[in-house]
């Protein structure tokens, strides 16, 4: 997990009494251990350091200095000044970081065929992690079983396929699902692969104090066991529970027993069942300390006097499919009600006519409808103009015209 050490810009006012302590983490995370840093030499957080190993050295990560690994070596019970603990050799120089990537790279493989070996031996054992040390001497080999294992045979074929040499650790199933890794019910990376490090027992016991229902499924993480974020809210649970009463799981009314199915602590009600009935009843604490008061004394109550709860909900925007709604006749329809609208405001915009020119413009009933008096008059036509006549001379010269040869 990344830490942020929020103590790293205090200023020392002893350098002697600063913590000579260095917390280094190997294999991303999954496995850190503690090493003195013994030429007081100043490590930055993320960067490569050589520290001592088995018959040879080790590359790792700087992950927590200062003040903060004092802390986790009280935490750990791990004494500062003891002898046994490794030192920091060099900060990692391009050849070490070029052994440690070119041994990191055999993991894989090496991962693959110890579990062939393991299948072929018939041996109850699940292997889940290998790391190799950075200088090529030493492979660890991490694995899970329920029971003991004989590793005599195993161990042989693993040093004479590997040329290493060969440590066997067995870890909890919690802590192989934190080295495999993965992303829980809740979205979030896997809380024992990140900060989780203390595992403690979990139980059903847990579940019932926080009214869930009893799935194996839902309860179990990717280890196989209960979760351990059961544990989490447990504590704040059992507190308000203390203001519940106890013995209040049955309660005695005139129209029978009444039994207790739920304690709900967010709103201290407790909800009750009639029995041969299916109606819940929630009451409140002090009604039900009032009811077990009444009883004690050999008085049944006619009414539990349910608290009314009131059922409305938000309405909750789902999602609607509107494939197929769209259709090229809709959207003729609405680009020809846009076109109608922009030509009625054309009409709106343009300019009013003077008084003249409106009544010009207008059509005759209205012309009649403002003057009343000439409604009974007949409409006058427009004079037509007179035929001309032909003149006479004209009348006489094409009489006396001679007829064309031809016709």
């Amino acid at each position: 997990m990344n830490v942020h050490d929020w103590l790293w810009n205090l200023p020392i006012s002893d350098v002697d009494s600063a913590c000579k302590i260095v917390e280094v983490s190997f294999n991303q995370g999954s496995r850190k251990d503690y090493y003195r840093n013994a030429s007081l030499q100043y490590f930055e957080k993320g960067e490569l350091v050589t520290v001592e190993g088995v018959n040879g050295f080790d590359v790792g990560e700087v992950s927590l200095t200062g003040e903060l690994v004092r802390l986790q070596l009280k935490k750990k019970n791990i004494s500062e000044f003891g002898i046994d603990m490794k030192k920091i050799l060099r900060p990692s120089n391009e050849k070490d970081i070029e052994l440690f990537e070119k041994n990191k790279a055999r993991e894989k493989e090496a991962l693959i065929k110890s579990r062939i070996i393991a299948k072929n031996l018939n041996l109850d054992m699940k292997l889940i992690e290998v790391e190799i040390q950075a200088d090529g001497k030493k492979a660890t080999f991490f694995y899970t079983a329920d029971d003991r294992v004989d590793f005599r045979e195993l161990i042989k074929q693993y040093a004479g396929e590997f040329r290493l040499k060969i440590e066997m650790r067995q870890v909890g199933i919690r802590q192989g699902a934190a080295k495999v890794g993965g992303i829980g019910s809740c979205g979030r990376e896997l809380c024992c692969s990140t900060w989780l490090t203390d595992f403690k027992s979990v139980t059903t016991t847990a579940a019932r104090y926080q009214n869930l229902s009893i799935n194996q499924t839902k309860l179990s993480g990717q280890c196989g066991r209960l979760k351990c974020c059961l544990n989490y809210e447990l504590d704040t649970y059992l507190d308000a529970l203390q203001y519940f009463p106890d013995n209040a799981d049955i309660l005695e009314t005139a129209k029978g027993t009444a039994t207790l199915i739920k304690k709900d602590i967010f709103k201290n009600l407790m909800w009750y069942i009639l029995q041969g009935g299916a109606k819940h009843y929630p009451l409140t604490i002090r009604r039900v300390k009032e009811i077990k008061q009444l009883n004690a004394k050999g008085i049944r109550v006619e009414d539990l006097q349910p608290v009314e709860l009131s059922t409305s909900k938000e309405v909750e925007h789902s999602f609607v499919d509107v494939v197929g709604h769209l259709t090229i006749g809709n959207l003729e329809k609405t680009s020809k009600r846009n076109k109608e609208k922009q030509k009625q405001q054309r009409k709106t915009d343009q300019p009013k006519p003077t008084q003249p020119q409106q009544q010009k413009n207008k059509p005759p009933q209205q012309q009649q409808a403002q003057n009343p008096n000439q409604k009974n008059q007949p409409q006058q036509r427009p004079p037509q103009k007179p035929q001309q006549q032909q003149r006479p001379e004209q009348n006489q010269q094409r009489q006396n015209r001679p007829p064309q040869k031809g016709k």
